[in-house]
């Protein structure tokens, strides 16, 4: 979606989604499970409805506002944990920016939480497992159960997030041009 696309979109379509992202990154801060946050879902939700330029900056904003708020210091390792929720926005935009589907949304946010698994588990390796085959297989076996709660988290926002949106859509006429 080129930038023009914003500027074609009705007001308050624009609105709704920036409102859903603010509430959702704001969820963030609330107690929750480890590892079951909003943020992976947040990058599929801005990758398949904003323009690229902004898409991969909603993720990585909300995770960056939210770790200072929260007392959490982005480490160099975090760098790579930063580049993961990246690549949610890029994968909203490839896989749910033209067409969306039920199936789709599977796929996506399947796609989406194992690429952060592989991608920030490496920053786990790298800071805190030795650097051998042993470590790294020792790193990515114990990071199992996390990655589950990942696939929960955003799996359940990702529904609270397109289905408000298509909901919210299905009653907005102006927007079906769109």
């Amino acid at each position: 979606m080129p930038m023009t696309a914003i500027k074609q979109m009705d007001k308050s379509q624009l609105l709704t989604i920036v409102a859903l992202i603010i509430v959702v990154a704001a969820m963030r801060l609330l107690p929750h499970p480890m590892n079951v946050t909003p943020i992976g879902a947040l990058g599929l939700f801005a990758g398949a409805l904003l323009p690229h330029r902004m898409a991969w900056l909603v993720p990585v904003a909300a995770l960056l506002v939210s770790d200072l708020i929260g007392g959490f210091y982005a480490l160099p390792a975090m760098a790579l944990v930063y580049l993961g929720f990246y690549c949610s926005a890029v994968i909203g935009r490839v896989w749910l920016a033209r067409r969306r589907s039920p199936g789709r949304l599977v796929g996506a946010v399947l796609a989406s939480a194992t690429v952060f698994f592989v991608i920030s588990n490496l920053s786990a390796w790298l800071m805190y497992y030795p650097r051998t085959l042993d470590g790294f297989l020792q790193c990515y076996l114990s990071a199992i159960p996390f990655f589950g709660r990942s696939l929960l988290g955003d799996t359940l926002y990702a529904i609270l997030l397109f289905g408000t949106y298509d909901v919210v859509r299905r009653y907005q006429p102006r927007w079906q041009t769109s």
